[in-house]
């Protein structure tokens, strides 16, 4: 791999927050700067700290710690969908798709953090 973007998790990652991000904007205006920001904040945490993780792959713990915050965005991500589905209920209206890639993508980056630990060669 040559880069980061070559990483599945980074790839999904960043897909999942373009779709969050504009799922957060069709929230009421009061919630856009209260829910929609929480969600929007936690699934662009997601990428994020892949991409710095990788960054510094050279120390392998520091990776692991990065990609380990990287899957507990994603998992407040899905937390943040699931209250914007029981309070909104048609602003996602296709929650069951995204909370499964949601949950699809914190498989892959557990895994991948797991790949890194016994694999990892610094």
């Amino acid at each position: 791999m040559k880069s980061y973007k070559d990483l599945d998790v980074y790839k999904l990652g960043l897909e999942l927050f373009y779709l969050s991000h504009a799922y957060s904007l069709q929230l009421p205006k009061y919630e856009m700067y209260e829910l929609g920001s929480q969600l929007r904040r936690s699934s662009d945490s997601v990428p994020t700290n892949i991409v710095e993780g990788y960054g510094r792959k050279r120390y392998k713990a520091d990776f692991i710690k990065f990609l380990t915050y990287s899957w507990a965005s994603c998992l407040e991500t899905v937390f943040h969908i699931e209250k914007i589905i029981k309070l909104y209920p048609n602003v996602i209206l296709n929650h069951e798709e995204l909370i499964g890639r949601c949950n699809e993508l914190s498989a892959k980056i557990y895994n991948f953090i797991k790949y890194v630990e016994e694999n990892w060669k610094t």
